[in-house]
């Protein structure tokens, strides 16, 4: 690459990678949280408007706003795909790769086939290829965007995923009692009912129907044993239900209550101690880590405490309150208790967030690891802490010497 074609590059990928941060969910800055909730109203209005169409009255009269609408929809979901494809090389997973390898990867991913269903059957519709009863089902498809920005959603659907084993067990617990039930209610009501229960599978829509307790009533037994047998498959459908909902409910609770301290790759490469390390030393150090939201006001450590972490800034800002200087701010990117941390001392300032922070924290007994694992990160930790306090990390350098190291700022 020319010298002059250096900066321009430079750029350039400067760009994509600030539109990848725009288009990331993980990240809440606020032009981030800006973007996100256009394309949430987005989504939703596009939903709506696909139901609203379905009613004739509403289609006739409101015929060129739902046109609109669709239009406006699939030019921004279009230029979003466009712009995520573009951008999937920044993705730490893949970004040891090759830019089309890298695309081709992201494109097989769940969220981006929805992406590409939500505006591919419009431009198959625009040249005849596709029937409009097909193109109306695929706009729903839109919905399942919402995944990416719903922690809920994105909740409920790991939950399943995690369960899916034990799910698939109940599934076929289920198959094998609907069987039974079937065969026996077969054997007692047949002859009573040759029409509804003359054969096994016409027995197996009663017995699907009473296990679920939708119960249409459309096929009954009258012979008293069958009643027994419809009694007994009916309090089986109760405890049959309870499996799948009990399996996803704690699921989802655990899901739910880990997600507050889940660290992606997002936050950890918007780090830049981390940016030059490969994908498998980040996988390894975000084993370290976890994630903590500290809302503006907040005290994060406070002065005289004993260390136990130093945090690493992904988005926000936080003041440190020393006591014979002027206050210090830090933003995205930096990190702090790294001092207490490598001197073994108490913290000598408190840290305060300025905004609602989210940060990555590395407890006191996993930064020996870091260090060791990755000793130019443990290198920088310490020419910081020695630029912040020289003398107290001198101290600590002659300890370590001696086989002793830790890190944070306070």
């Amino acid at each position: 690459m020319s010298p002059d074609a250096a900066p321009q590059h430079d750029r350039w990928r400067a760009l994509r990678r600030r539109v990848y941060d725009l288009l990331d969910p993980d990240i809440q800055t606020f032009w981030d949280r800006v973007v996100h909730r256009g394309l949430i109203a987005v989504i939703l209005v596009n939903v709506v408007a696909v139901v609203l169409e379905s009613v004739p009255s509403i289609e006739a009269r409101f015929a060129g706003t739902f046109l609109v609408i669709e239009v406006v929809s699939v030019l921004v979901f279009t230029v979003e795909y466009a712009l995520r494809l573009w951008t999937a090389v920044e993705h730490m997973p893949v970004a040891g790769r090759s830019g089309a390898a890298a695309r081709l990867a992201w494109a097989r991913t769940p969220s981006a086939i929805v992406d590409l269903l939500a505006v591919l059957p419009f431009y198959l519709a625009l040249f005849d290829l596709t029937d409009l009863r097909v193109f109306a089902l695929f706009r729903l498809v839109r919905f399942f965007k919402l995944v990416r920005y719903s922690s809920g959603l994105a909740s409920l659907f790991e939950a399943i995923y995690a369960e899916r084993h034990a799910l698939l067990a109940t599934l076929l617990i289920l198959a094998g009692v609907m069987l039974s039930m079937a065969t026996l209610m077969h054997l007692v009501e047949g002859a009573a009912q040759p029409d509804r229960f003359g054969t096994i599978p016409d027995a197996m829509w009663w017995a699907i129907i009473t296990l679920t307790t939708v119960g249409y009533g459309d096929v009954v037994p009258i012979t008293p044993l069958g009643k027994v047998v419809a009694g007994v498959t009916a309090v089986m459908g109760i405890a049959m239900l309870a499996l799948p909902v009990g399996i996803i409910a704690t699921s989802f609770s655990e899901v739910i209550h880990r997600r507050e301290f889940v660290v992606t790759w997002s936050m950890v490469a918007r780090v830049p101690i981390f940016e030059s390390l490969g994908a498998g030393a980040l996988a390894e150090i975000m084993q370290l880590l976890y994630s903590r939201t500290a809302r503006k006001g907040e005290v994060i450590a406070g002065r005289g405490e004993k260390a136990d972490a130093m945090y690493f800034i992904v988005s926000g800002k936080v003041d440190v309150e020393l006591p014979d200087a002027d206050d210090v701010t830090l933003g995205p990117g930096e990190f702090f208790g790294e001092i207490a941390l490598l001197t073994g001392e108490e913290r000598t300032a408190t840290v305060r967030a300025c905004d609602d922070t989210q940060l990555l924290v590395l407890g006191a007994h996993d930064l020996d690891r870091l260090m060791s694992r990755v000793p130019e990160i443990g290198k920088r930790i310490r020419e910081v802490g020695h630029t912040r306090a020289p003398d107290r990390v001198d101290t600590d350098r002659r300890r370590s010497d001696a086989g002793r190291g830790r890190g944070g700022k306070q």
